[in-house]
């Protein structure tokens, strides 16, 4: 915020295009012309590249050809390999959080827990944002708690952002409450020091979120 309590522009450009991906308003594939862009929110071209370059990061926005940018879509393979990857690796962080995550972390984790349980399912756009925030901070306190920072560097590269963000946007009413069950019983596991039960939770959450992933509401 800025002295008067403003965002920054390309904070503000970069929450209302991430908002219209997630939304659908820009499917899979769109083109983002900057200059469009810019004219729509109201704003010069510049915050809007800063916030395309952000989403970039992120794996919301992909590379076209030349030096246009558009909406990234995910084959089905491609999120198969993600997904498994995440899972081998979060299994392992639950495994070793299990046996070495300290007070503080596990009561944070439940702390965490009782914000999504409050907010599942979510009713509103800003629900969907602040657990995808929470689901986020949850899952790095697992990492944080399995004590490796080379465990913590290679998940960083292996769970895509714009992934997870968008599965909870694909996910049926049913299918947010059973992550957030996940979530209770992975704190349970930890806090019971089993490394075999935290493990086992975690598969059942990453392989339930591919799954959402792959068939949206709506497809099956």
């Amino acid at each position: 915020m800025d002295s008067n309590g403003r965002q920054p522009a390309a904070d503000q450009a970069y929450e209302a295009i991430r908002r219209r991906i997630m939304s659908g308003e820009l499917p899979d594939g769109a083109r983002l012309k900057e200059q469009s862009l810019a004219s729509e929110m109201g704003l010069s071209r510049t915050p809007v590249r800063e916030a395309i370059t952000r989403l970039l990061h992120e794996g919301f926005v992909e590379r076209g050809e030349g030096y246009s940018t558009r909406v990234a879509h995910f084959p089905e393979d491609e999120l198969d390999q993600i997904f498994e990857i995440r899972r081998r690796l979060e299994c392992y962080a639950a495994e070793r959080a299990a046996l070495m995550a300290t007070e503080e972390q596990i009561n944070e984790l439940d702390k965490l827990t009782n914000e999504m349980e409050a907010l599942s399912p979510p009713q509103t756009e800003a629900d969907y944002q602040r657990i995808s925030v929470v689901n986020s901070a949850f899952h790095r306190i697992i990492s944080e708690a399995a004590k490796s920072p080379r465990l913590i560097a290679v998940l960083s590269m292996a769970v895509d952002v714009g992934i997870v963000s968008r599965t909870y946007h694909s996910y049926a009413k049913a299918d947010l409450i059973r992550a957030t069950r996940h979530h209770r019983e992975l704190v349970d596991a930890i806090r019971a020091r089993s490394p075999d039960w935290a493990s086992s939770v975690m598969s059942s959450h990453v392989l339930a979120a591919a799954r959402s992933a792959a068939h949206p509401v709506g497809t099956d």
